[in-house]
């Protein structure tokens, strides 16, 4: 708290000092003008002559008529004028001090009016408004860097539809396709018969999830993570979706090993964190090897739930360590119709484990591909 009472104070720096500066001239150019001004009209009235012999030559008055208006106008009201002039003085040096001041405002103004056309180029403000500047810039920045992201993630979930409508219709069309021959054909042998149902299904469920995945899509943006959050016992659960999994990992010749200790529970909405190990696992079992094994362990560490899922495959490049977590992301490029789905599995992994409080990573190499997902143990 201290250090960003001093950071506030150090930014306003050179703002407050020149301000200080500012109103310590304008008190004492007030003090030597109000001195000045008493002087000259109180103590040393020296235009008195000059008021008499105006109002001789332009009214055509005697002298001592002059005189006489000279000083029951002027003279005997000296400590008035003075007040006057006094305030007027003030009034002028104050409209041009209120001048100096709101430039500052007016600054700022542009810059904010910068920030909301989203015009180009850096925000330039004096420089005793640096600090200002530099907040205005890194917003800038950051609402920059948003666009360009909602963009980005807006194009990348424009071309999955348009992949995923052009991979409906290859299952589409199988299932047409073998249905009309059963249609046309109804004394087909069983054993063909069988045979042509068997793809049929086969392709009638790859066509149920892509359609899901076009649900998931809209589904997303929609919803709202709310935690129902209970004990859970992490070897169970990990022990029992890893069982869930073995019929895609058996034509692969792919195993899943469970480290977790006996008696580890986390606190947490079992469902939710469930799908982010779900889409782990299910990411871990596209990009591993053939004959591998797919480890999965957990522990305590400190006051934290430590759980890791590592697999043997092809390294993830650096250059998507940081992106794959984003929203509609495919890490595969050629788009494997097999193993690409939505792109979302990893940011509602996420989305997920930031509602708990943790933290998902991920670090890839030649040897290895590590998921590490970090939950607070309350």
């Amino acid at each position: 708290m201290k250090s960003n009472r001093d950071k506030r104070r150090n930014d306003y720096t050179k703002l407050k000092r020149k301000v200080f500066f500012r109103m310590l001239l304008i008190v004492f150019a007030t003090a030597a003008t109000v001195i000045f001004l008493r002087f000259v009209i109180q103590e040393n009235f020296s235009v008195g002559d000059s008021i008499v012999q105006f109002l001789k030559n332009k009214f055509y008055l005697s002298d001592s008529d002059a005189v006489i208006i000279y000083r029951y106008t002027f003279l005997y009201n000296k400590d008035i004028i003075t007040l006057i002039m006094i305030l007027i003085f003030l009034v002028i040096l104050l409209r041009f001090s209120i001048s100096w001041f709101t430039k500052y405002f007016d600054e700022v103004s542009s810059g904010m009016d910068k920030l909301v056309e989203e015009s180009n180029g850096e925000i330039t403000l004096s420089p005793e408004l640096d600090f200002m500047e530099n907040k205005l810039n890194q917003i800038k920045n950051n609402l920059e860097k948003k666009k360009k992201a909602a963009l980005d993630a807006e194009q990348r979930k424009n071309d999955l539809v348009v992949y995923l409508a052009h991979d409906i219709k290859t299952p589409l069309t199988s299932v047409i396709g073998y249905l009309s021959l059963l249609d046309e054909a109804p004394d087909m042998p069983a054993e063909q018969k069988a045979k042509y149902v068997g793809i049929t299904l086969e392709k009638a469920y790859r066509l149920e999830q892509l359609i899901n995945e076009f649900f998931e899509i809209t589904r997303f943006n929609l919803q709202t993570i709310v935690l129902n959050k209970e004990k859970i016992n992490l070897l169970f659960m990990l022990q029992q979706m890893a069982d869930e999994f073995y019929p895609m990992l058996t034509p692969q010749g792919k195993q899943v090993s469970v480290n977790v200790p006996d008696g580890l529970t986390l606190w947490g909405d079992a469902e939710k964190l469930a799908r982010v190990f779900n889409n782990i696992l299910k990411n871990a079992i596209a990009y591993s090897d053939e004959n591998s094994v797919i480890d999965i362990s957990a522990g305590q560490q400190d006051k934290n739930i430590v759980i890791t899922f590592t697999n043997q495959g092809n390294p993830i490049p650096q250059a998507k360590l940081d992106v794959i977590f984003e929203k509609f992301y495919r890490l595969d490029s050629a788009r494997s119709t097999n193993t690409g789905g939505a792109g979302l599995g990893l940011a509602i992994a996420k989305e997920i484990v930031t509602a708990h409080d943790g933290t998902i990573t991920v670090e890839s190499n030649t040897k290895n591909t590590i998921f590490t997902v970090k939950l607070p143990l309350l």
